[in-house]
């Protein structure tokens, strides 16, 4: 709940405070490279945690990964904490990617290991597990912009302070790590002290070895956008979507053509090609909600309904708050309907719903022109109607992700989940750099046109991929 409630806090404000002005507290970024920083910060984050498994299960245990994850993340936030303009946004962005790739692939695990598999209250468990994420996210929204917008300008008169919102959101890490730290000594497995699958010497060599020969390439390629004097914001952003899309490009190959993979396990993984792709592009609009939509709630938003004044960083509180009231409709829904979609028909039902929360936002452009301010409601029926998609995709994805694991890529197939959102959000650091109030019409027209038509064709080819999937539902 704590590492949720500081990473969505700063998420909230982050973006205002990369673009808004000096004034008005903020960097004076120039707002489209702002955005392009937002999406690919959040691909970094899930980029990074393809490492941060691996060296769980291989090198320090579940239990001290999480643990050095929420103090690298925790510094990160202090980072952002301190005035000190740009050059501490760009460590704060590297301490809390590290962090995240730390923590997040690790900590369901754990809770799982709470638990044997018999143990009736393994399905509670995991559902508060999810509820204090969803709590976290939650109220962050609310109170980090308040920090900053209220008390910070109490503090430091009529200017908002965005410093005071990154501290409490390092106040909320802080207060994570030190309950993790006093419980986790009572209640936590001692197997998660140690590796799963601890490597040795001869194995440990190559790793180095390769660990060493890509830092150099980093290295050459900076070097050289140096030499060409491209080595700027833009170059790195354009470097770092190339490496998120092609990775998981990379893994398919390699599992495809593994020995170590069946040829039951080989059809699997190509029928989860389609699905991967329709995951990257639910996760490019579902991850919009940081970046474009923040940007359509601070620009074109009417931000209060009667007397009720609010923020344009608290719409960010509706992405938690709609996962919560409908994840118990959807879980009734599946338990009682007998002849319902298989995965890759719930995969295309979704991606039709994420089109369809950006053919919404078209339509206050469309009818009220684009210069002029909107009422929230348009937001907030986006948000419910993107929501919808990801209780049709997020959950769905994660169980056919495992099923369709090949026994020698269990783990690595689960990384492929998170590049899915890694590619999507690198995508997005893109073409956000197209999105204007001029052109929002077109941009929501085209992009939820795209999920559209894609969950459409998967339609065609669903009985294609469910054969793929060798039985597998």
């Amino acid at each position: 709940m704590w590492e949720r409630f500081s990473y969505y806090g700063m998420r909230a404000i982050l973006l205002y405070y990369m673009y808004f002005t000096v004034t008005k507290g903020g960097l004076g970024m120039d707002q489209t490279t702002a955005a392009s920083i937002m999406s690919i910060y959040g691909s970094l984050v899930y980029l990074s945690g393809v490492v941060g498994g691996w060296i769980s299960d291989r090198i320090l245990g579940s239990q001290r990964t999480v643990f050095i994850g929420g103090i690298l993340i925790m510094f990160g936030h202090i980072a952002l904490a301190i005035p000190a303009g740009v050059s501490a946004l760009y460590i704060s962005i590297l301490l809390i990617v590290m962090g995240t790739g730390l923590l997040k692939p690790n900590v369901s695990e754990m809770v799982g290991d709470l638990y044997t598999e018999d143990d009736q209250r393994r399905d509670a468990g995991f559902s508060m597990f999810v509820f204090g994420i969803n709590l976290g996210a939650a109220i962050a929204p609310i109170l980090v912009p308040w920090a900053a917008d209220g008390f910070g300008m109490h503090l430091f008169g009529n200017q908002v302070n965005y410093h005071a919102g990154f501290a409490l959101a390092a106040v909320g890490m802080f207060f994570g790590l030190l309950q993790y730290w006093l419980d986790g000594r009572k209640y936590l497995s001692k197997d998660s002290l140690y590796p799963d699958d601890p490597i040795d010497k001869e194995s440990l060599k190559p790793v180095i070895i390769w660990t060493v020969i890509g830092l150099v390439i980093v290295v050459l390629v900076l070097a050289l956008l140096a030499a060409m004097s491209l080595f700027n914001i833009k170059s790195i952003i354009n470097l770092i979507t190339f490496v998120a899309i092609c990775l998981p490009i990379v893994y398919f190959i390699m599992m495809i053509n593994s020995r170590k993979v069946t040829k039951v396990e080989r059809s699997r993984v190509i029928a989860y090609v389609p699905l991967f792709i329709a995951a990257a592009i639910f996760w490019g609009i579902e991850e919009s909600g940081s970046v474009v939509l923040a940007l359509f709630a601070q620009e074109r938003t009417i931000l209060h309904l009667g007397n009720w004044h609010f923020e344009a960083a608290n719409f960010q509180t509706l992405n938690p708050l709609f996962i919560m009231l409908l994840t118990p409709v959807f879980v009734a829904l599946w338990n009682r309907w007998k002849k319902q979609p298989s995965a890759p028909g719930k995969f295309a039902y979704g991606l039709i719903f994420a089109g369809l929360s950006y053919v919404w936002m078209a339509l206050p452009g469309m009818i009220n022109g684009t210069s002029g301010k909107v009422s929230p409601l348009w937001l907030v029926g986006s948000w419910f109607i993107v929501e919808i998609a990801e209780m049709l995709i997020s959950p769905i994805g994660l169980s056919v992700t495992t099923k369709l694991a090949p026994k020698a890529f269990s783990g690595q197939m689960m990384s492929m989940w998170f590049l899915a959102n890694s590619a999507g959000q690198a995508v997005n650091a893109q073409i956000v750099q197209f999105y204007s109030s001029k052109t929002e019409v077109q941009y929501f027209l085209i992009i939820g046109g795209v999920s559209i038509i894609f969950g459409i064709i998967l339609f065609f080819f669903v009985k294609q991929i469910h054969a793929l999937m060798e039985g597998i539902d």
